[in-house]
């Protein structure tokens, strides 16, 4: 029996988050608040002996992952592997838009003004779906296409993986929600995972168990 334990981290705070734009596949710098929760991150986790360190290939949260290293008592900055598999959802044409204008430009049309109602009440699944069909140009990623990428990531994580590894992966808000969602239905994900936030997974042959979701104090495990 192998046992693999996933830390996911959410990125620091960018400047598109700071402005309330949509960032997705979009790319821009932590702000200093965004440097705090990096370190922050760190701090909580320095104790973790990790075994690996993943992050997407944006700035923010390969960024993200060197903070968090740069506090490790096990890690060195060599130790960072880029997965292009943990990139956000890709929003398409709503990308860098005003996010309150994209969630009402999206959701009005079926009641729900707020990327969180639409989860809460669409599921995320269906949401990504929504914005693909109504994306002019159809770049966002419906469900499948966002999974055709991110199982395949997790799945080369635990295959590099040994028994009792302990993972570090620092991605982004939407698809942390969706590794949650499909792994565990009773999480509430339509309450938004935090800049700097952990949310851990344990792996056992296959089989996925969420330990945490959105962890923002307290001590880890």
């Amino acid at each position: 029996m192998a046992t693999v334990e996933l830390y996911l981290v959410r990125h620091g705070q960018t400047y598109l988050n700071k402005y309330f734009r949509i960032q997705g596949w979009s790319d821009s710098p932590l702000t200093d608040k965004g440097i705090a929760d990096a370190n922050n991150a760190g701090a909580r986790l320095a104790k973790i002996p990790f075994a690996a360190a993943y992050a997407s290939d944006t700035n923010r949260a390969q960024t993200t992952a060197k903070h968090i290293i740069a506090a490790n008592q096990v890690l060195t900055p060599a130790d960072l592997q880029t997965e292009v598999g943990f990139r956000e959802e890709n929003f398409g044409y709503y990308e860098g838009l005003d996010s309150g204008f994209t969630w009402h430009a999206v959701g009005s049309p079926v009641g729900l003004n707020s990327f969180n109602a639409m989860i809460r009440e669409l599921t995320i699944e269906k949401t990504k779906d929504m914005f693909k069909a109504q994306d002019p140009y159809h770049d966002a990623e419906n469900n499948e296409e966002f999974w055709a990428r991110v199982q395949p990531a997790l799945d080369r994580v635990i295959t590099a993986a040994s028994d009792g590894d302990k993972v570090l992966i620092a991605s982004h808000s939407t698809t942390i929600r969706s590794i949650v969602s499909k792994f565990n239905k009773k999480i509430d994900i339509s309450v938004p995972v935090e800049n700097g936030s952990i949310t851990k997974l344990t792996v056992t042959d296959g089989h996925y168990q969420v330990d945490y979701y959105n962890n923002t104090t307290g001590k880890l495990n």
